[in-house]
């Protein structure tokens, strides 16, 4: 069911060899060029012909009424509404403390820069509704966004033939919890278009945003590689990844079980186990066959364990492993070993870390208080996820008196010739009667 890859005395890059999917966002663009463009030029007119053809839903409001988020929210099983609100009380206590605070330097006697944290005016939250229903991702969306001062949300997930052509009800019930009520129901592509262009007139209307974010299908991930410019975008979102570094204290059982967990998501979802220890190897080999037959999505999940994105890496040690993993560059990795907390301490790449047997990547996906929406084929290396800070963005505000200019000015007349921007210069002459304190 699932391939192995021997490492062990390899001192090679391991990220030749290691597994990932393929996502050709570049080949998606082309198609999604004439989507956006549509949207762009005729609006709402192309989000229903688009909507029809993509969705099989003919739209009459791309807009969903309020009192259809009130209702969803009202029919809600109590027991999902319990944990959406658990999941929500948890993830604003850890995003609240992220909220940096505006800081001012002294840089000299009358001169000082500040740095104030603003936030982004309009954010469009993408949720999509594909294979599963997410409502999850609103929650882990909207509370960062909250919570850095954003004061206009929109949302937007695709159209549901089962449900008259509304977003999933436990998307639009976990928008009325947290109290959005502009919510779209626009997916794909054509979904980024509008945020970006706006559509629509009156009480209808989508104005446009100035920051996408949220997690999508290779269409979502390559409108916000087009867009990208005419609005921010958190990441191109791929398909869903976990690594676990495990060695032979790890339950082969629980070890089984978390790789299932990510693979259910999609065909291309990559599962990788890394460990020294052949004994696990084996035996999680043994059990995946096992718990994947007694799970609801056994076909989607025989697919991606299968796929040339999931494997067994075998390697000599824990710290070796430590390599490959950190070159790997997770969505999230499990750590499961002896002294998994100073193991974890020593990764670097990761877009989270999961510690010890307790922590499975089911808890971050709702309730550790943690983000899940975080950065996908190996760009955990140079990005993070989806956090209050996505929301802000930094000003710095430089207040200087005449002295402080003056003493200072020689300095920046000579830079200024010194690049041959003389009028940089002049600035600071005119400020001075044409004449500088020398340095």
């Amino acid at each position: 069911m699932i391939s192995r890859i021997d490492l062990r005395g390899s001192t090679d890059d391991p990220r030749g060899f290691l597994p990932r999917a393929e996502l050709d966002v570049e080949a998606a663009l082309e198609k999604v060029r004439p989507i956006c463009e549509d949207v762009r030029h005729r609006g709402v007119e192309a989000l229903v012909e688009i909507t029809e053809r993509f969705d099989g839903v003919r739209l009459d409001d791309i807009r969903v009424p309020k009192e259809a988020v009130d209702t969803a929210l009202k029919e809600l099983d109590p027991k999902v509404r319990a944990a959406l609100e658990e999941s929500i009380r948890r993830a604003r206590l850890v995003h609240h403390e992220q909220r940096r605070t505006d800081h001012t330097t002294r840089v000299v006697p009358g001169g000082t820069v500040t740095e104030r944290w603003v936030p982004v005016e309009r954010v469009g939250l993408y949720v999509p509704g594909g294979l599963a229903v997410y409502p999850s991702s609103v929650v882990m969306n909207v509370v960062p966004a909250q919570e850095a001062g954003v004061a206009s949300l929109a949302v937007t997930s695709p159209p549901q033939r089962a449900f008259g052509g509304l977003p999933h009800p436990s998307i639009l019930a976990a928008c009325a919890l947290l109290g959005v009520d502009e919510v779209y129901a626009v997916g794909g592509a054509q979904a980024v278009a509008m945020f970006a262009y706006g559509a629509g007139e009156g009480d209808s209307r989508c104005r446009p945003v100035n920051l996408v974010t949220g997690p999508g299908n290779i269409w979502v991930a390559a409108a916000k590689r087009l867009l990208k410019g005419v609005i921010g975008i958190d990441a191109e979102a791929g398909p869903t990844e976990i690594a676990i570094l495990a060695d032979a204290t790890a339950d082969p059982v629980h070890v089984a079980a978390d790789l299932i967990s990510q693979a259910e998501h999609d065909p291309l979802a990559a599962a990788v186990l890394v460990t020294d220890s052949v004994e696990l190897a084996e035996a999680v080999e043994r059990e995946l066959p096992r718990q994947t037959a007694a799970t609801r999505h056994s076909e989607r999940i025989t697919v991606s364990l299968g796929g040339r994105q999931s494997g067994i890496v075998l390697v000599d040690s824990v710290e070796q492993g430590l390599d490959v993993v950190n070159a790997y560059a997770a969505e999230h990795l499990e750590i499961q070993t002896a002294d998994a907390a100073a193991v974890a301490a020593r990764v670097r790449n990761a877009g989270a870390v999961f510690v010890g047997p307790w922590a499975p990547v089911s808890l971050g996906d709702y309730a550790a208080g943690s983000n899940h929406v975080l950065p996908t084929g190996g760009c955990a290396c140079h990005s993070s996820g989806l956090s209050v800070q996505s929301f802000l963005r930094g000003i710095h505000v430089v207040e200087y008196t005449r002295q402080a200019l003056a003493d200072v000015a020689a300095h920046v007349v000579t830079l200024a010739d010194a690049e041959d921007l003389p009028g940089h210069g002049d600035a600071v002459r005119a400020r001075f009667d044409w004449t500088v304190p020398q340095a």
